[in-house]
C-alpha cells in the first residue's frame, strides 16, 4: 500500500506528489489538471516551489525510474512506471 502525499500551493491549490527526486526534494503536480509540475524542496527555511516544464518533469521521472531499477527497488519502480504510463502516454 502506498501513501499519497498532498501539499496546498498558495496559487494552484492542491498538489499531488508524484515521486521523491532526492533527499528533501519531491516532484508534485496539480491534482486535477496534472499539467503543471513543481519541484518542491523542504529546507530549513520552509518549502520552496520551483515550477518545471512537462518535459523536465518527464525527464526527472525517467531518471528516478532508472535509479529505482538499478537499485533493485522493484515495487517502487513498478508503481512509478505505471504512473508514468498514465500521466505521460505515448
Amino acid at each position: 500500500m502506498t501513501s499519497e502525499n498532498y501539499l496546498n500551493h498558495p496559487t494552484f491549490g492542491l498538489l499531488y506528489r508524484i515521486c521523491v527526486v532526492e533527499e528533501n526534494q519531491e516532484l508534485f503536480t496539480t491534482l486535477y489538471a496534472q499539467r503543471i509540475f513543481f519541484l518542491v524542496a523542504n529546507t530549513s527555511t520552509g518549502l520552496s516551489f520551483q515550477p518545471v516544464t512537462r518535459a523536465d518533469a518527464r525527464l526527472t521521472i525517467d531518471m528516478r525510474i532508472l535509479f529505482l531499477r538499478r537499485n533493485g527497488q522493484i515495487k517502487e519502480y513498478q508503481e512509478l512506471q505505471a504512473m508514468m504510463q498514465q500521466n505521460f502516454p505515448g
